[in-house]
């Protein structure tokens, strides 16, 4: 090995170290885009549960969409998730749009998904 090439493996370690942290996160940033896509859907299925009784509002469908993700989710994730209830003649439906941003948008693009939970709503008998 002539002196010219002594420093050659250096720069491929360093090439190959920084790609692979970058897949590592890219995998990391689905897996928590994963945890979201479940939070969201116990919240909306959470949601349309607690406006099915006789004797709540669209309010209460919406109030608890509201507190299941505030304790699943934070920060920056929170804020791309806005939920709507609706109440039709005999289901509630709880309707989530949601973003979630990318941790590197030039690898991964952001996520967009909506996600529908509904519940029979209780009759009188």
């Amino acid at each position: 090995m002539t002196h010219r090439e002594a420093g050659l493996s250096t720069i491929q370690y360093v090439a190959a170290t920084g790609l692979s942290l970058v897949v590592f996160v890219a995998l990391a940033n689905i897996v928590v885009d994963l945890y979201a896509r479940g939070a969201v859907r116990a919240a909306v299925d959470e949601a349309a549960r607690a406006g099915a009784p006789i004797d709540t509002s669209i309010d209460a469908c919406e109030r608890r969409a509201r507190d299941v993700l505030d304790h699943l989710l934070g920060g920056e994730m929170r804020a791309g998730v806005r939920v709507e209830c609706s109440d039709g003649v005999d289901t509630v439906r709880a309707h989530a749009d949601v973003v979630l941003p990318s941790w590197f948008p030039a690898v991964i693009p952001d996520w967009t998904f909506s996600i529908t939970g509904s519940a029979v709503k209780e009759r009188e008998p």
